[in-house]
């Protein structure tokens, strides 16, 4: 599924840096969604990227960590963990721009594009699986994934609040919230091994 999904990505990425037309068809414009009923572009705009390091940066996100979630979920939900590693991926991107549809909705130029919302979901259900497992910063720096995490969602937030940048850092805070959560949703007592987890090296 993974695979799939960059293959998807790059292509699609691809094609667009190739055709202004079709990155315009396929980004997030809130005002479009919102008033033109383009509701595909809620969902399109992750298979878009700005460029090839933004697309660079995501697909290596997605493959480290969406390998390891697609074992755990195949390992807690068995025969249905396709389907729920597909909800998860496309709930965090759903989920990652609800707030920038609502915000921007009057904005007509305000557009976005990348998978960061849905790579943050998966990331963040690695780390709820694994808190302690080591990621390492910029390929370099191993930071523990639960430290990482908490960081990475005050960082989102507080650079949401300022915004003094083009990215969208509220995407990034949501889809790691969703990525978190979703877990639970799907087996609450998931929740208690992840406590166990935490603490067991505490």
């Amino acid at each position: 599924m993974t695979l799939i999904l960059i293959a998807l990505t790059v292509a699609v990425s691809y094609a667009a840096f190739k055709s202004p037309k079709l990155m315009g068809q396929l980004q997030f414009n809130a005002s479009k969604i919102y008033y033109k009923k383009e509701y595909h572009r809620l969902f399109t705009h992750a298979f878009v990227h700005a460029n090839w390091e933004h697309l660079f940066v995501n697909m290596i996100v997605l493959f480290s960590f969406g390998t390891a979630i697609e074992r755990q979920f195949e390992y807690n939900f068995g025969n249905l963990h396709i389907m729920y590693y597909a909800l998860l991926y496309f709930g965090g991107i759903l989920v990652s721009n609800l707030y920038a549809l609502f915000k921007h909705r009057k904005n007509y130029f305000y557009n976005a594009v990348g998978a960061s919302g849905a790579v943050s979901a998966v990331l963040f259900a690695a780390i709820f699986f694994d808190p302690w497992n080591m990621i390492y910063f910029f390929g370099i720096l191993p930071i523990p994934g639960i430290v990482f995490a908490v960081l990475y969602l005050v960082y989102s937030y507080q650079m949401s609040v300022k915004q003094k940048d083009n990215v969208a850092h509220d995407a990034h805070f949501l889809g790691a919230l969703y990525g978190f959560i979703f877990p639970v949703l799907l087996n609450p007592a998931l929740f208690e091994q992840f406590i166990d987890k935490l603490f067991r090296i505490i």
